[in-house]
């Protein structure tokens, strides 16, 4: 009742290996704060970070607990920031939570900043993050902004 046929015995045996399925989900990573990172990170999924990256982080996803710190460069789809950053952010979405340090510049098209989120650097608003590094990079660069009155130079 439960044996092989003659004709299955003959069969080849299934490979272990099965392929890499390509549209499958990422399994979301989780980065705790007894975890300190000295590189790049990369992962398409999301990433819940409570410890520390040296380094640049590219993800699809970014949740920074009030432990976490990156100190490089972020890019992602969405980034929500309650920790340390010293460096860029560029995302399509980003929220700056009260307990957010943040030293650099963060490029969005959508932005939201709690009361008591810390920010030094711009916010620069571009329907592109990924590619506003380009025009940033060709446009000259003005040390002070255009609404403070710039002193003229001593004779």
């Amino acid at each position: 009742m439960f044996s092989k046929s003659k004709e299955d015995m003959k069969k080849p045996a299934p490979t272990s290996n099965p392929a890499p399925r390509q549209n499958a989900n990422p399994t979301p990573s989780i980065i705790g704060s007894d975890v300190e990172i000295e590189g790049n990170v990369r992962t398409v999924g999301e990433l819940q970070l409570d410890g520390a990256i040296h380094g640049d982080l590219t993800c699809g996803g970014l949740v920074m607990g009030e432990s976490g710190a990156v100190k490089g460069s972020i890019s992602a789809d969405n980034v929500t920031i309650r920790g340390k950053v010293n460096g860029e952010i560029r995302a399509r979405s980003v929220r700056l939570e009260k307990s957010a340090v943040v030293d650099g510049d963060v490029y969005h098209e959508s932005l939201s900043v709690e009361a008591g989120a810390k920010l030094t650097g711009r916010f620069a608003h571009t329907s592109s993050p990924k590619e506003a590094k380009v025009a940033a990079a060709v446009a000259p660069t003005d040390e002070t902004p255009s609404f403070v009155a710039k002193k003229p130079a001593a004779e």
